[in-house]
């Protein structure tokens, strides 16, 4: 076992990275795959058949769900969907809508992911967001719901101008 997984959390699955660091009261679902030096904080709940990539934290009381795909890089303090009409039962997996959330993006605390959108590279979610449209790379999005509010660099900081090909400020 190249990861760490602390003694009260629970993994079903024997897909995971080397470096990997599994928190108190974690459950990793069977069939989840999860990268290299990645970090799943404490009371992270992981559905079956998710994908996470390397070198992602996934913080505190994060609920990620089937038909999830998070790529390499990625910050998450926030909650994911994969249902469009939740109810008490899942009844067959012909409900599930993938998610994509891509290389790099940053998602802030308290928000909500709403199944079938993609989160673009780099992309940022502010805090208490509902994202229920893609959000395209660089992207800086925030409110309920959440609207594109400009743009980010690799750093995470704002945009104050953009410059587009041909030198023109957009």
């Amino acid at each position: 076992m190249g990861y760490f997984k602390h003694p009260t959390a629970v993994v079903e699955t024997e897909d995971i990275g080397d470096g990997t660091k599994i928190w108190h009261f974690a459950h990793v679902r069977e069939g989840a795959k999860i990268g290299r030096n990645c970090i799943i904080g404490k009371s992270v709940y992981i559905y079956r058949d998710v994908e996470i990539g390397n070198n992602v934290k996934i913080q505190n009381f994060v609920s990620i769900y089937k038909g999830v795909k998070i790529e390499d890089d990625v910050f998450m303090s926030s909650s994911v969907t994969n249902d469009p009409y939740p109810g008490a039962f899942i009844w067959s997996d012909d409900k599930i809508v993938p998610t994509l959330v891509k290389r790099g993006a940053s998602i802030g605390a308290n928000s909500t992911i709403i199944c079938g959108v993609v989160i673009g590279e780099h992309a940022m979610v502010g805090a208490g967001s509902v994202v229920t449209r893609d959000v395209p790379p660089f992207g800086l999005v925030y409110g309920v719901p959440a609207r594109l509010r400009g743009f980010v660099c690799y750093c995470g900081r704002k945009l104050e101008r953009i410059v587009g090909e041909d030198d023109r400020i957009i």
